[in-house]
């Protein structure tokens, strides 16, 4: 499985725009043949700070996301929205299991 965590900071201003073009995108994305999960927040402690967690089944899961056309589209967008560097992290898991609280 492959998990992807992002936060992208978008300026203020386009926020509106930003969270239109995600929810567009999120929706799409959770179509996706291998898609397991994808799932865009807010950051409760700044708003303007947009976090993705993503779960794919596999790697051609992963790379078939990044060849669609919303994916491209929001990509194409993106440095327009931004406010900062985004940071994302990729990690490749062997195993999961649920946690009891």
């Amino acid at each position: 499985m492959i998990v992807l965590h992002a936060a992208f900071p978008i300026d203020s201003e386009k926020r509106d725009e930003a969270l239109d073009l995600i929810a567009d995108l999120a929706e799409k994305s959770r179509a996706e043949p291998g898609m397991i999960e994808y799932r865009p927040t807010t950051d409760v402690d700044d708003p303007n700070v947009i976090r993705f967690f993503e779960r794919y089944e596999d790697e051609a899961a992963f790379e078939a996301h990044s060849q669609t056309d919303h994916f491209q589209e929001f990509a194409a967008a993106l440095p327009d929205l931004l406010a900062g560097e985004p940071e994302i992290t990729r990690f490749e898991v062997e195993s999961a299991s649920d946690v009891e609280l």
